[in-house]
């Protein structure tokens, strides 16, 4: 690779071309000659040069039409035009369109060298330039990369606390509930009631740890999941039958409607029934008894959407764009119960989002939330990881 200044001259005048090459030759430049228009285009666009010394009067393509394409190769490259017609307005124009500067015919070394050894630098001064510029935008990026970055170990280290809080607290009531039987200030009549309240804490902690657990998967760009042409609808019948139970110890009236002949979507059964199971869950736990959940399934627009209703306690409007954190937990929900662990709407949205889907939530207080998600059928055959 050439370390020195390269320069091309376009001339059609041999006496031209000669006598620049030889003089600037002399100190210590790259020169090629050219002798027309076209075949200085060919030679910038075969190999690099600093500057171009132009002739503007030349058979075939011109002087000016030259300096048009070589802002189109290399915008930095520094022109300056060789003309014995030296009008203001040439020069102007020549400016205009790219031209660093303009020497007349005749000229002597010392003015060619002077003129070059300006347009090199004009040339360096340019390359620093937009060095600089280079530096500043990768020093923005990294700066970008750095607060995001830190952005990310705060969400680490808040998550990390709070997963251990979640999971110490279940513990901690299972160990009291025990240490009171074993230190006998429990009554055998008792005990048995005791030992249920410990037996549920140990299942919220087993629920927490499964969600945990999915959501960690959901999370890992290195699990790769299978999926399968199935049935959506079949798995909401199936995830209906399992509440029914629970929904009529609330008095709850719980109704799907299901649109006919909606198309199979690739996904995996365990994440449809946890979707469906998540929603329609949270919707029959936070409907006060004899209220109603409403859920649907349809077509549109090439994607499978599904809508999960209820008339229950609500969600306050500042906590709609919350309530699909991590252990968030509305205020109205830590007020109807204790129990839950605040991962089921995060897993919820990160399936969604894992076969590029889409989920909202709408809700007033005391009147019921709408869940929507969609899930589009014709989409890249992989999973968003």
């Amino acid at each position: 690779m050439d370390t020195e200044p390269g320069v091309l001259v376009i001339d059609d005048e041999l006496g031209i071309r000669v006598g620049c090459q030889r003089a600037l030759q002399n100190q210590g430049y790259r020169v090629e000659t050219a002798a027309s228009g076209e075949e200085g285009l060919q030679k910038l666009q075969s190999d690099s040069y600093d500057l171009v010394l132009l002739d503007v009067m030349m058979p075939g393509i011109s002087g000016l039409d030259v300096l048009d394409r070589i802002s189109q190769l290399d915008p930095s490259l520094v022109c300056v035009v060789i003309t014995g017609y030296a009008t203001v307005e040439l020069a102007v124009q020549a400016i205009k369109r790219g031209a660093y500067d303009f020497i007349t015919k005749p000229f002597d070394a010392d003015t060619l060298i002077l003129t070059v050894e300006q347009g090199l630098e004009k040339r360096q001064l340019s390359k620093q330039a937009q060095r600089m510029a280079e530096l500043e935008a990768e020093a923005e990026d990294l700066a970008r990369q750095k607060k995001e970055l830190e952005r990310l170990d705060k969400i680490k280290s808040t998550f990390t606390l709070m997963v251990a809080h979640e999971l110490r607290a279940p513990v901690a009531a299972i160990q009291s509930y025990l240490r009171l039987i074993l230190d006998g200030y429990i009554p055998p009549e008792k005990q048995h009631e005791y030992l249920a309240k410990a037996e549920r804490r140990a299942l919220a902690q087993l629920e927490l740890v499964n969600d945990l657990l999915d959501l960690a998967r959901l999370q890992d760009p290195d699990v790769k999941t299978k999926t399968e042409p199935l049935q959506f609808d079949q798995v909401l019948e199936e995830i209906m039958d399992s509440m029914a139970g629970h929904a009529a110890e609330k008095d709850i009236h719980v109704e799907h409607a299901v649109e006919s002949g909606l198309p199979a979507v690739d996904m995996t059964p365990q994440h449809a029934r946890q979707l469906w199971t998540n929603l329609i869950s949270n919707a029959v736990k936070y409907t006060p008894d004899g209220g109603r959940v409403t859920v649907s399934l349809s077509e549109q627009n090439g994607s499978l959407v599904g809508t999960v209703a209820d008339t229950g306690i609500g969600i306050a409007e500042n906590e709609i764009g919350l309530v699909f954190e991590e252990f968030y937990r509305s205020k109205a929900a830590k007020a109807l119960t204790r129990m839950g662990t605040g991962l089921g709407l995060s897993i919820v949205k990160r399936i969604v989002e894992t076969y590029h889907g889409t989920i909202r939530a709408e809700s007033k207080v005391g009147q019921g939330t709408c869940f929507t998600f969609t899930l589009p059928v014709d989409r890249p055959s992989a999973p968003r990881q």
